[in-house]
């Protein structure tokens, strides 16, 4: 089976995972692998335990054919070991790029941007993360996005023309820094570097 021209894996009941080669690596932040590598661990120690006993619990109630509580259990079951599958393979493929080694005022992966919109004078903050990071109401943007793409590259003291939703918008780049996320202590000693 083939999805957008790679492979697809079978990943629990009912659901696939496309699996791209090695190569296909996926830029992330530390605190990005972080977050993934606690989900991992909450699906696998958590979920995945939780739903075992649902399963058991409707086995005991008898006749499996017509067990709603059984195929319920069963189809979450498969929703779980498919994200799990997921994960997994996002964190196989994650390239780890340690904001902290960069350093001047040029906007790079990782970079935390400080914008003035030229219009209205408003100003914002923005950091450029991997597309599986992205949260706007985090301020964390996709470097594939357009305000990303139209970033990368410049310099503080630089004009940008970005074209939004909205029409065209001119920004100038107010200040760029390197500093990574912090992350809450239980979560960054949970799942740290080796997890």
């Amino acid at each position: 089976m083939e999805g957008r021209g790679h492979p697809v894996a079978r990943a629990g009941r009912g659901a696939f995972v496309e699996v791209r080669p090695v190569s296909d690596r996926v830029p992330m932040t530390k605190s990005g692998l972080l977050r993934l590598k606690g989900e991992l661990k909450r699906l696998k120690g958590v979920e995945r335990p939780k739903i075992v006993r649902e399963i058991a619990e409707a086995r005991s109630h008898g006749d499996l054919s017509e067990n709603a509580e059984y195929h319920a259990a069963k189809e979450k079951q498969g929703h779980v070991e498919g994200r799990i599958a997921q994960v997994e393979h996002w964190i196989a493929s994650a390239e780890v790029i340690d904001v902290t080694k960069h350093a001047g005022d040029r906007v790079v992966f990782g970079a935390t941007v400080h914008l003035e919109d030229a219009d209205s004078g408003d100003q914002v903050k923005y950091r450029i993360v991997g597309e599986l990071e992205a949260d706007l109401k985090q301020g964390k943007i996709s470097v594939t996005s357009p305000i990303a793409r139209a970033l990368i590259g410049r310099s503080e003291g630089d004009s940008v023309a970005v074209r939004t939703p909205g029409g065209q918008r001119q920004y100038e780049i107010i200040s760029v820094d390197f500093v990574e996320e912090e992350l809450p202590a239980d979560l960054d000693a949970d799942v740290g570097p080796g997890a």
